[in-house]
């Protein structure tokens, strides 16, 4: 295989409110945690189960930094595409330790709240400043060609090759 893919794709809903913080540059830095849970009924017993798995997430990117500052609060649903990275860190003690994060960069990422808060963004059209569209609700967006003419998008496709 020529390539590789790290993206990470989580819905689920933050354990406490973001955590900001500013770079030496001035850029905010937003940490999230995230639960994913799965159920399941045990073969055994026919009790149900569930599994919370906790997911720590990390936004650089400023326009994604400024919504979840804003926006997300503990409870909050939200879907987040990221990739997985892993750091290195000493504690007080001078012990190397690793944190493996799923990671927002600068310009990569995505961000979309999924909970219909009043309080939240109106649905962007178009993608931002930083080529991320971020919404509020997880239902999809109205064509907006089809919109304006009044159809489909395939109506106006043309069956005819042009070469």
């Amino acid at each position: 295989m020529a390539g590789s893919v790290n993206k990470v794709i989580l819905v689920g809903n933050l354990g406490r409110d973001p955590e900001t913080r500013r770079s030496n540059d001035g850029n905010p830095i937003v940490n999230l945690r995230i639960a994913t849970s799965e159920t399941w009924r045990d073969k055994a017993t026919g009790e149900r189960r569930e599994r919370t798995e906790w997911h720590s997430v990390v936004i650089f990117n400023e326009g994604l930094a400024t919504i979840a500052e804003q926006y997300l609060r503990k409870g909050s649903k939200a879907y987040i595409e990221g990739q997985l990275q892993t750091r290195k860190w000493q504690d007080r003690d001078g012990h190397d330790r690793y944190t493996t994060e799923i990671v927002l960069a600068r310009f990569r990422g995505t961000l979309t709240l999924l909970d219909s808060q009043r309080n939240g963004p109106p649905p962007a059209d178009d993608p931002d400043q930083y080529g991320t569209t971020t919404t509020r609700e997880s239902a999809p967006k109205n064509n907006a060609y089809a919109d304006r003419k009044g159809g489909s998008y395939s109506e106006d496709l043309n069956d005819d090759i042009p070469f």
